[in-house]
């Protein structure tokens, strides 16, 4: 039973990253089975709860198991993957909090399930779903409500990694003023924080504000 298990495994494994073979012996299967500390959900089952393609998927499982042969990716290798993506900028502050968003359950560690959830999400959801994600990674303590502090938080940590050699030059006070203007713009009823609600109607009605919430595009 046990074995049947591994092997069941193994050959969900290669139904997502496309690589089964079937002359490959079993002493490499076991090898690569004690690597491995995660194994991903069946494809069909993926695509159902995503809106990646089995292709997309295939691709998808491909490049995360190459920079993450366990299965699962915690923070600091998530910081190091991260980084190479904006060298010009210290990207490890904004790379906690997206780690944050995406580690759904809390357990220190982003699968290859939590890894498309918020993708899939990100790219291909409907404005109120990317909203709704962008408002939780902006709400750190997770208690419902976004404070000034909190957005500064998160607008600072992407001037930290978009550099300050960018073009134009990005002023020392810019995210401030960027989290400033936001603010008068989202905090309708002025208690001094923005509910979901507030944060999803603001952006709705603002052009400008949707306009810079694609930045996500951009730096996800």
């Amino acid at each position: 039973m046990k074995k049947k298990n591994r092997e069941q495994s193994l050959s969900d494994s290669r139904d997502l990253d496309g690589s089964y073979d079937p002359l490959t012996d079993s002493e490499e299967d076991d090898f690569e089975l004690s690597t491995v500390c995660h194994r991903p959900e069946s494809m069909d089952k993926l695509q159902e709860q995503t809106k990646f393609t089995k292709k997309e998927l295939q691709v998808l499982y491909r490049g995360f198991k190459n920079e993450c042969p366990s299965g699962v990716v915690n923070e600091d290798n998530f910081k190091n993957i991260y980084s190479q993506f904006f060298p010009q900028g210290d990207s490890s502050m904004y790379a906690h909090f997206l780690f944050e968003a995406f580690d759904t359950d809390k357990n220190g560690s982003v699968s290859f399930e939590d890894f498309v959830f918020g993708l899939s999400i990100i790219l291909r959801g409907s404005v109120n779903d990317r909203l709704n994600w962008a408002f939780n990674l902006y709400d750190l303590n997770k208690d419902g409500c976004i404070t000034k502090e909190e957005m500064l938080d998160i607008m600072k940590s992407i001037y930290d990694m978009m550099g300050k050699y960018t073009y134009p030059t990005m002023q020392d006070d810019a995210p401030r003023e960027h989290v400033e203007s936001f603010f008068q713009k989202m905090d309708r009823n002025k208690d001094g924080v923005v509910t979901i609600e507030e944060f999803i109607e603001s952006c709705k009605k603002d052009e400008n504000i949707m306009q810079s919430m694609q930045l996500f595009d951009n730096v996800i």
